[in-house]
């Protein structure tokens, strides 16, 4: 999830900007608003917020916040001279003096405003500092005028965003499901048996697959990293919540199971908590249904299926060789959990990719890079799947 300062300035035009914070919310991104008090005639800032979903207590520094994106539209030609002038008189324009990251502006102006020498030359003066311009188009403005000078339309600036913000369309129609966390099997009323997984790595997974366009689907299984924007989330705690729900989206074009799904469950499950006394407690713990194995027998033609497998060097690795076959699935993501850096609840991940004509390592990154590796070889499965 991307953060975004949106600078509204003041031009018949931001009315659009509305659409345009609705577009960057719906794609998972942290929005803030920026409103001058000239936009506010038009369209009041409390419009803006409700829309970002942020209270105007949120933040009372928000226009000097760290983002990794700012975006002004409108953009006035009055706003455009206090950019390359370098001023600080309102919240959009210190906040340009302030980010350090890429600009990209949206002019809107009377035709001739835009045609003048000033305003040309206040726009190259932008432009050197290494501000992206979209727009503006040419049509019938608010005075009745016709020429350049109507904003870009809020689709267009928003895919521009995207794209600054290291985002694509490569999957763009696709529906990726992806599975995270690790599920706990109850003994009694408080007690469970689980595992170490915080669901970092299937996190990564879903954020990635979202910065390509796809309409992801994330089977949460008691998550210790906070969810990312834009991406369905579905409670999956048990082992037999995770099957019933993997099932049920199971038509998805690609399936990443990183969740650490539990092997056994206790047999007996009492509804109360279980009195500490000073005799044993004896637990008999069966299988679960193998929620991986169980879509690679039912997968759909054409459905690119990627399992986990955490597991203890060298032999491990050889199991998720087997578990390739075994499981009918296009590769594991094989994660070596016998060292301390990497794996459960690490904020770095070194993987090996297995494959039936080989493995392939990704060496010790962080584990969004992690993640765009494994969604790359995603992609490549998927195309070779509908050539």
């Amino acid at each position: 999830m991307a953060r975004v300062l949106v600078g509204i300035t003041g031009g018949i035009a931001a009315y659009k900007a509305c659409e345009l914070v609705r577009l960057l919310v719906k794609g998972g991104h942290e929005v803030v608003p920026l409103v001058t008090p000239g936009a506010d005639r038009f369209v009041r800032a409390d419009t803006f917020l409700a829309l970002a979903r942020r209270s105007p207590a949120d933040d009372l520094y928000a226009h000097l916040t760290q983002a990794d994106l700012l975006v002004v539209a409108p953009l006035t030609a009055n706003t455009l001279a206090k950019l390359a002038h370098g001023l600080a008189d309102n919240l959009v324009a210190e906040a340009a003096l302030a980010h350090r990251g890429p600009v990209l502006l949206a002019p809107a102006m009377n035709p001739r405003m835009w045609a003048h020498a000033a305003t040309k030359a206040n726009l190259e003066t932008v432009r050197s500092r290494g501000a992206e311009i979209v727009g503006p188009d040419e049509g019938e403005t608010a005075e009745g005028e016709w020429g350049l000078g109507r904003m870009a339309e809020p689709d267009e600036i928003y895919r521009r965003c995207r794209k600054l913000l290291g985002e694509s369309d490569s999957l763009a129609g696709r529906h990726v499901l992806v599975s995270a966390g690790g599920t706990r099997e109850p003994l009694d009323a408080v007690r469970f048996v689980g595992n170490r997984s915080s669901g970092r790595m299937g996190v990564a997974l879903a954020e990635e697959a979202r910065k390509r366009g796809a309409d992801v689907t994330l089977l949460a299984a008691n998550l210790g990293v906070p969810v990312p924007g834009g991406v369905e989330v579905v409670e999956t705690p048990t082992a037999q919540a995770m099957l019933e729900q993997a099932l049920a989206h199971g038509d998805a074009d690609v399936v990443l199971m990183a969740a650490a799904v539990a092997d056994y469950r206790p047999a007996g499950v009492s509804d109360e908590k279980r009195p500490k006394d000073e005799e044993a407690w004896n637990v008999t713990l069966e299988p679960t249904i193998d929620v991986l194995r169980t879509l690679g027998e039912r997968r759909t033609n054409g459905q690119v299926l990627i399992g986990f497998a955490a597991d203890h060097g060298e032999r491990g690795l050889a199991r998720a060789r087997e578990k390739l076959e075994r499981k009918r699935v296009d590769l594991v993501v094989y994660n070596d959990v016998s060292r301390e850096d990497i794996g459960f609840d690490a904020e770095e991940n070194e993987v090996v990719l297995v494959e039936t004509d080989g493995d392939r390592r990704v060496g010790k990154a962080p584990k969004h890079r992690i993640a765009a590796a494994i969604v790359d070889r995603a992609e490549e499965l998927l195309r070779e799947r509908t050539r």
